[in-house]
């Protein structure tokens, strides 16, 4: 089997089997089983660093669930899949459910044919085998430079993003007005140095709204936040559910004649909310306002082609090209306005 380790891509959800794995012994043989000696302090330090846990099983959904709540466990589990349906098949719903992309994912099993069909259909999936559960914490994709406030709430967020989604499901209105129902503050401000360690974050995990695909560290924002050529904006976003945390990120380099945006990215938790227009809006405006012209560097990657077509439907022209990479220009003369559903604050 392929070993992906190797790979830099961090790990952003572990799915884990539950007969063996979890627990020791078979769910549907004996309604007795227990967990895994170290298996809840695992889950405990994924969920603290702000990795998810999720659940691909062959069991009995409601017996596996009533299990995993007398076991104090079913918190930890987003959009657990527990069917009789493959692994790789349930693996790639957590995937489409969570918006992210199938190497960003480990599963851990204790039956090598269940390892080996995941890593056949999808071999970007990290495999793990249950009885190295004890090395798990220690491996380097499990391990993010950074502990955030967001990392702390992470699950918690999602389970406030599934109950928007069960809200926008049942409302019979146009998506603008259930927009409307949410409440939703975005805010804009110059990024600080508490913002720092958030922003390395934003930029090491964020692909398909990313409009260069480049990370940067924490002592380069920093630098970057501190010169007098640079403008670093962050945005944040909350709503009558909870709050997003910080889901966008900016960076704009100063020039005598024009202004360009070298890094425009959002979390994809937000990619429905119809926000991200709202910080490309106030760029342009500050730009406009300084009386220089607009550009913005784009670079093609494999996940982030509708940055490109924010860019187009913000009325940027392709001025340069070369390779995957683009220099866009925009000459501001229609400049979208804030969307009415949003309250938009600005924090200079």
């Amino acid at each position: 089997m392929k070993n992906l380790e190797t790979k830099e891509q961090s790990i952003k959800c572990v799915v884990w089997d539950l007969d063996n794995t979890i627990w020791s012994g078979i769910l549907l043989e004996d309604e007795a089983v227990v967990l895994r000696d170290g298996i809840k302090a695992v889950l405990k330090e994924l969920d603290r660093r702000g990795l998810l846990n999720s659940i691909s099983s062959r069991n009995d959904y409601d017996s596996a669930i009533k299990k995993l709540a007398e076991l104090g466990l079913d918190e930890y589990f987003l959009y657990p899949q527990i069917n009789w349906n493959s692994k790789a098949e349930s693996i790639e719903a957590i995937s489409r459910s969570l918006n992210f992309g199938l190497d960003t994912f480990a599963f851990v099993d204790d039956q090598p044919f269940e390892r080996e069909e995941v890593s056949f259909f999808h071999p970007e999936v990290l495999c793990i085998d249950a009885a190295d559960l004890h090395n798990v914490l220690g491996m380097r994709r499990m391990m993010p430079r950074f502990v955030t406030p967001e990392s702390h709430l992470r699950r918690k967020m999602y389970l406030s993003d599934m109950k928007r989604s069960a809200a926008e499901s049942d409302y019979k209105g146009s998506n603008n007005e259930f927009l409307a129902t949410l409440n939703m503050v975005f805010k804009i401000k110059i990024a600080e140095e508490t913002d720092l360690q958030r922003a390395e974050e934003l930029t090491l995990r964020t692909h398909q709204l990313n409009s260069t695909g480049r990370t940067f560290t924490y002592d380069q924002l920093n630098e970057l936040r501190e010169s007098r050529d640079h403008l670093l904006l962050v945005a944040s976003l909350e709503d009558k559910y909870d709050t997003y945390g910080t889901i966008g990120l900016s960076l704009v380099e100063f020039s005598d004649t024009y202004w360009i945006v070298k890094l425009l990215l959002f979390s994809c938790r937000v990619l429905s909310r119809g926000v991200t227009p709202i910080l490309m809006s106030y760029i342009m405006s500050r730009a406009k306002d300084s009386r220089k012209w607009l550009r913005a560097e784009f670079t093609h990657t494999e996940k982030n082609r509708i940055m490109y077509v924010s860019f187009k439907f913000s009325g940027f022209e392709e001025i340069e090209k070369y390779g995957e990479s683009i220099i866009f220009e925009n000459d501001l003369r229609n400049i979208a306005p804030y969307p009415n559903y949003v309250d938009v604050r600005i924090q200079e």
